[in-house]
């Protein structure tokens, strides 16, 4: 039965790489390493690096400028070592922030030097607050072949303010995020340190061809929902050799809020998430959802170190959300000091208002985690479908987990209700729930 299950496994993750090409999707960091034809200083445009000067305006007529060279191969903004004060600014096509060693952007603590814009079409209001949000620190809007990167410079959201503003409810809008990328393709983040993000870190929305490799960012275990890296309602996404260490998640993959998300439609897909390091404090080292009304789907996570986080690998969803999380691939996963290792709740989340579909029932189905180990867990798995819309086709294959409380009478290591799927070679051993055989392993249908 071993081999079968094992076969079964291989077949499913051979068609998801093949049908869809998510084998390739790393591929654009490793193509695009060419310098830049034409560079530029920040230092030409009047900034200065003291930490105190605020150099938005050097930033946007910088950028403002470097558009000439669109056409002639594009160019780079080379931001020296020193501290760069600056609110949000917008970056453009065919170009290169670079930032040197010892280069700091820091991002300005006065909310009047971050730009207010509507909230994104698939979430209907900002991610705090009903209405509008504040414009991320660097942005980057329809833009094509753009890469954010340096000699392992800094860029540091300062993010105890909105932290406070954001506890003690004084936000007039929903915090900003420290780099978004919208509707553009063709992006790279590599090689520099973020702290303290607002809210995200790194927000993909409506992307296509985004590789983030070699990144480190924190920000403190206290910090209030703060996120890493959100890749959402974007495709062929490759995420890889970073470490990320967060209040909330360190990495999760969304898709659009109910009905606003539904609408929408545009899922996030063709994902790869490859040797990272992750916490994730009060959240989860890699979550799905709870936004996901256009549907995740065809995500491979090959290669992890989870430690010292809430839960290692969540699925999030709620009635009233639609959409599907559908076609994961999880292995190679080490947790250490980790409450709930494995965590699907089908009854988490709030709604955007009250125009939401009760009947919208989210699909989780074809779900694969295998080859995993783990140290000091608390809870090996949570997993509470719905009556509606139970989970299906959840394969547990060669997990082997060190719990906290293993032999005591108090051992309650597996949680199951409205779910269905298959395990082998699992300790602690699942619930019955999860010890079926499905002779077929096909791709999963949305609702």
């Amino acid at each position: 039965m071993f081999c079968q299950v094992a076969l079964v496994l291989l077949l499913a993750l051979s068609s998801l790489i093949e049908s869809d090409g998510a084998g390739n999707v790393c591929d654009l960091g490793r193509r695009r390493t060419n310098s830049r034809p034409h560079s530029v200083s920040i230092l030409e445009f009047g900034a200065v690096g003291d930490g105190k000067t605020l150099n938005t305006l050097a930033f946007q007529n910088a950028v403002f400028y470097l558009k000439s060279f669109a056409d002639k191969g594009g160019a780079q903004l080379y931001v020296p070592p020193g501290r760069w004060l600056t609110g949000s600014f917008n970056l453009t096509s065919h170009l290169t922030l670079f930032l040197e060693k010892d280069a700091v952007i820091l991002a300005s603590q006065d909310p009047s030097h971050w730009q207010v814009v509507d909230p994104l079409p698939s979430y209907g209001r900002g991610i705090d607050l009903p209405g509008k949000r504040y414009l991320s620190l660097i942005n980057g809007y329809m833009l094509h072949d753009v890469v954010v990167t340096g000699d392992n410079g800094t860029i540091d959201g300062q993010g105890l303010f909105w932290w406070d503003q954001f506890n003690s409810h004084s936000l007039k809008y929903s915090r900003p995020h420290l780099v978004e990328f919208v509707s553009s393709e063709n992006v790279i983040v590599s090689n520099l340190t973020f702290l303290n993000a607002p809210a995200y870190t790194i927000h993909s929305v409506y992307c296509s061809h985004v590789n983030i490799h070699r990144i480190t960012a924190n920000t403190s275990p206290e910090s209030p929902y703060t996120i890493g890296i959100v890749p959402d309602s974007s495709d062929n996404v490759c995420i890889q050799d970073s470490t990320i260490n967060m209040g909330y998640d360190a990495i999760s993959l969304k898709s659009g809020w109910d009905e606003y998300g539904i609408s929408y439609a545009r899922a996030t897909a063709n994902v790869q998430i490859r040797d990272v390091h992750l916490r994730a404090a009060s959240g989860s080292s890699i979550s799905f959802g709870s936004e996901m009304s256009g549907g995740i789907s065809d995500v491979v996570v090959l290669g992890a170190y989870m430690h010292n986080s809430l839960s290692g690998i969540a699925f999030r969803t709620t009635k009233g959300r639609g959409g599907y999380i559908k076609e994961i691939d999880v292995s190679n996963i080490h947790m250490v000091n980790v409450g709930t290792a494995f965590l699907a709740n089908g009854s988490f989340g709030t709604h955007p208002d009250s125009g939401f579909d009760e009947n919208a029932y989210p699909l989780v189905s074809h779900i694969r985690l295998h080859d995993i180990v783990g140290e000091n867990i608390s809870i090996a798995g949570v997993f509470f479908g719905t009556k509606e819309s139970p989970f299906t086709s959840v394969v547990l294959l060669n997990i082997s987990l060190s719990m906290t409380n293993s032999g005591s009478p108090d051992d309650d290591s597996w949680k199951c209700s409205y779910v269905e799927g298959s395990s082998e070679s699992v300790v602690p051993e699942p619930c019955s729930e999860l010890k079926g055989y499905e002779d077929y392993y096909g791709r999963a249908e949305a609702l």
